[in-house]
């Protein structure tokens, strides 16, 4: 048997995998095994197998991924994203559609310490929707919004995907929180145009809310200069080069304990339910990266990305043309598998081709980030919508329609970006050269 013939049957095992309900990391593993036991013998796939369980969860670069998420997971339980929602409605909440719109800059400031979509959808989809229902919301635009505003954690730092991400390409974390800065504006204010607009066309959806004194709106503003704060001394650490992104994850997450405690808004209930939530995120993530590496081993052997490369080239179109049938494959992939995880198994095939098409891997990343973000919000693996519609018991059917709007809005950031690179690697370049 060819080793052409053996790539194509481990693809259509793992897809097999897939579809029985196997555990993602461990179908990514067990195909990877499969195929390279095929390829040269099972002795060597069981030396495989063992190396690269163990290198995974021993290695030192890793343990930035835990990290974050606990930073995240303390701001969660802690009562930091109810301030910073209460400061953003003083401000805005009396406009057309003002509690969904405070709702999308709450998150944005909130993503500066929490880089878990899930957990910010969940957070927010219990403070905001409560509120927006107080004040006649229709469900499809609250739910929608909630469910929406928990992807800007992919992009905007410290984002867990790029943290992944780096770790995979060998990129620059660093790098790649700043790249990140500005597209996750640009996709907020795509949501804000967004909500704003909708509001503005059918008043009945988001009615307007009680305009708040300066006094209330200025005495709320202390919760959103500590999260600041926090965003700056990590990620600012982090960028001249006075922490690694481990050493930036624990001084993060460290600042963030003690902002919650001194407000106190942590309790030892609370701070279990923190610990808990990051070592179930964090061991799901460490066995996808284990599994991705076996079956990468696998895929180095098969050459399956150099054949990848190959075809790509052979299709004599232009560069622009291969990147966005690389965004259709992320996109199509993501709608049967969890998009992490296909982030995971995609990156090692594809981005041995962007390299030699000429791309910055930080602008791929960036790019990708946008990609994942949409996948998470579009059926049937729809991950922030289902967990907001665990929160809010609303069918899931009201959720989608809620969340179509916004999905117009993040294409046209994504074809911007694609198009204008050096709106991602404008900051990279000033502050890391």
């Amino acid at each position: 048997m060819s080793v052409a013939t053996i790539s194509i049957l481990a693809i259509l095992l793992l897809f097999v995998f897939f579809l029985m309900g196997l555990e993602i990391g461990l179908a990514m593993a067990l195909a990877g095994f499969i195929g390279f036991a095929a390829i040269v013998n099972v002795d060597a796939a069981l030396n495989l197998v063992a190396k690269d369980v163990y290198g995974v969860l021993s290695s030192y670069g890793f343990t930035v991924i835990p990290l974050f998420v606990l930073m995240g997971q303390l701001g969660a339980s802690g009562g930091i994203a109810r301030n910073l929602y209460d400061s953003a409605y003083k401000f805005i909440g009396h406009v057309p559609g003002g509690l969904a719109i405070g709702t999308v800059a709450a998150a944005t400031a909130f993503k500066a310490i929490c880089g878990s979509s899930p957990a910010t959808a969940a957070t927010f989809a219990t403070i905001a929707v409560p509120e927006m229902d107080r004040y006649n919301y229709d469900r499809r635009l609250s739910c929608g919004t909630v469910a929406t505003v928990g992807t800007l954690g992919i992009l905007i730092p410290p984002s867990v995907v790029l943290i992944i991400y780096g770790v995979l390409t060998e990129t620059s974390i660093g790098r790649l929180f700043l790249a990140g800065i500005i597209p996750g504006l640009m996709v907020a204010f795509s949501f804000v145009v967004t909500l704003f607009g909708w509001s503005v066309l059918n008043p009945k959806l988001g009615p307007k809310g009680e305009r708040s004194t300066w006094k209330a709106r200025f005495a709320s503003l202390p919760s959103v200069v500590w999260v600041l704060l926090v965003f700056v001394l990590v990620v600012g650490g982090l960028m001249q080069g006075f922490f690694t992104p481990t050493e930036a994850g624990s001084v993060g997450t460290f600042a963030v304990l003690v902002l919650t405690l001194a407000k106190k808004d942590m309790d030892l209930k609370r701070f279990i339910k923190a610990v808990n939530d990051t070592l179930r995120i964090g061991c799901m993530v460490l066995i996808l990266l284990a599994g991705a590496t076996i079956l990468g081993h696998f895929f180095a052997v098969t050459r399956t990305p150099y054949l990848v490369a190959t075809w790509l080239e052979s299709l004599n179109v232009g560069s622009s043309i291969v990147i966005f049938i690389i965004i259709g494959v992320y996109l199509i992939g993501g709608s049967f598998i969890e998009d992490l995880a296909f982030l995971i198994l995609a990156t090692p095939i594809f981005l041995p081709v962007v390299l030699k098409l000429g791309y910055d891997p930080v602008w791929f990343g960036i790019i990708i980030s946008v990609v994942t973000m949409i996948g998470v919000i579009l059926p049937p693996m729809a991950i922030n919508a289902f967990v907001v519609s665990g929160v809010t018991k609303e069918p899931i059917s009201t959720i989608y329609k809620g969340i179509y709007p916004f999905v117009v809005g993040m294409s046209i950031c994504l074809l911007i970006l694609v198009f204008v690179p050096e709106i991602s690697l404008w900051l990279p370049s000033v502050f890391m050269k």
